[in-house]
């Protein structure tokens, strides 16, 4: 089935060489020029992936951001002029999954678009029905996470896919470049925060369920660890 992007880019001429480049690589596109329109835009085409510029007249990007959060549950991959440790901080808390610096090199847009879609897409291994750890039902076909009382844990994509492999080696320490693998595709580096603003994320999302925070253990100078009490 072919992949939707919604590009949300106040530059014309940017937003069509996007759309092209991407549409020669087999996605659908479509182009919301308007940032005030873009949650509208979201919730009207459910697209798999939403391709947004941080930088939009009218409403922010990262306003846009949080706010698409607030039901939508696909890829937000953000393209960014700022590369600096508080708009990264900014941008993962708002609910991104990943970044892109502009100027953009075209193969580093697809490949950080394949990655996305590769982690939430099946990889032809045999299926998972769903892991049960620490009050939590994780389901890796459907991407979802079910508390024991039935309620749903909402995530974003990177979070899902961090607590997926917390859960897979739970019990023992899953390093930092390993989380990055998951949620990223790429290592981490020593200046990286990405991951740790996921859990972070992760920790406060299931701090307001039954199971709390506590699960989610810092094990110093290895990673972080899912408890299975």
């Amino acid at each position: 089935m072919t992949k939707s992007i919604l590009i949300v880019e106040d530059d014309t001429e940017m937003a069509n060489l996007t759309s092209m480049l991407l549409e020669s690589e087999g996605y659908q596109c479509q182009i919301c020029s308007d940032g005030n329109a873009a949650i509208e835009a979201a919730n009207a085409l459910s697209p798999n992936l939403v391709l947004l510029d941080l930088m939009l007249s009218g409403k922010s990007g990262l306003q846009i951001c949080k706010e698409l959060r607030a039901f939508y549950t696909g890829a937000i991959l953000v393209l960014t002029g700022q590369d600096n440790d508080i708009s990264e901080v900014a941008l993962l808390k708002a609910g991104a999954d990943d970044y892109v610096l502009k100027p953009m090199k075209p193969h580093v847009l697809v490949a950080r678009i394949e990655s996305l879609f590769r982690r939430v897409t099946s990889d032809g291994q045999a299926p998972t029905d769903y892991l049960s750890i620490s009050r939590l039902n994780i389901y890796p076909n459907e991407r979802t996470v079910k508390l024991d009382t039935g309620e749903m844990l909402n995530l974003t994509t990177a979070e899902f896919d961090i607590l997926l492999v917390l859960a897979q080696n739970a019990g023992s320490a899953v390093s930092r470049d390993e989380c990055s693998k998951a949620s990223r595709g790429i290592e981490s580096d020593v200046y990286d925060r990405a991951i740790d603003m996921i859990i972070s994320g992760l920790r406060k999302k299931l701090s307001n369920t039954s199971v709390g925070d506590a699960i989610i253990v810092t094990v110093r100078n290895k990673g972080y660890m899912l408890s299975k009490t």
